[in-house]
């Protein structure tokens, strides 16, 4: 069983793209697919809607997908291919308290492909893929945090030809890594792919 997890800097630079297309292009691996959200103070995690709540049933929130076409980012990974999509909604700073239930999940799939940075402080996935965007300048500090164990980067075409706009990111962290470029519509390319398959069946071959 190998686990992915996919990251990246900011919003809207297409990290879901990436699995999904991971998920499609790559079927015989039987993805079990995670989309993890944390939502700040004021937020539901049961909708991502306005709540003033503060009681433990809003503040963790899993749900498996069942409908393909209802727009969602599990959606999408459910249209994509993947056996099994969850949607993990957590307040910020308490997805700790939601690793039980995803470690169960993981356990219980055949592979599983993860979209989210902070997981990485609960879980060593056998590929750990960052998204980056030269042209924006948000990082996440979840990101920041664990660029040094991405095993490759994934960089936004449209932002190849500005300098990174990031400000307290060392580049020395990524100097040295795999690197593909990926653009719309799929954010993907047969380089990545291939990448991936690879890397995931030499660590299966590890284990045997």
């Amino acid at each position: 069983m190998a686990v992915v997890v996919v990251g990246g800097h900011s919003r809207n630079i297409g990290k879901t793209s990436v699995v999904a297309s991971l998920i499609a292009r790559l079927p015989e691996f039987h993805w079990t697919a995670f989309k993890i959200t944390q939502y700040g103070h004021g937020f539901c995690t049961a909708d991502g809607a306005p709540c003033d709540c503060q009681t433990d049933d809003h503040t963790i929130a899993i749900s498996a997908e069942r409908d393909p076409n209802t727009g969602t980012d599990s959606a999408r990974f459910l249209a994509a291919g993947a056996v099994r999509s969850l949607w993990v909604r957590t307040r910020q700073g308490i997805l700790a308290e939601a690793m039980p239930r995803i470690r169960k999940e993981i356990a219980a799939a055949e592979n599983a492909i993860l979209e989210s940075n902070s997981v990485m402080q609960f879980l060593r996935p056998d590929l750990y893929l960052t998204v980056l965007d030269q042209g924006t300048a948000d990082f996440k500090d979840s990101a920041r945090l664990y660029l040094d164990r991405a095993d490759a980067v994934l960089l936004r075409e449209s932002g190849l030809k500005l300098e990174p706009r990031w400000t307290g990111v060392a580049g020395k962290l990524i100097e040295d890594k795999p690197r593909f470029v990926i653009g719309p519509p799929d954010y993907m390319s047969d380089a990545v792919v291939e990448f991936v398959r690879k890397a995931l069946v030499s660590s299966q071959e590890l284990i045997r």
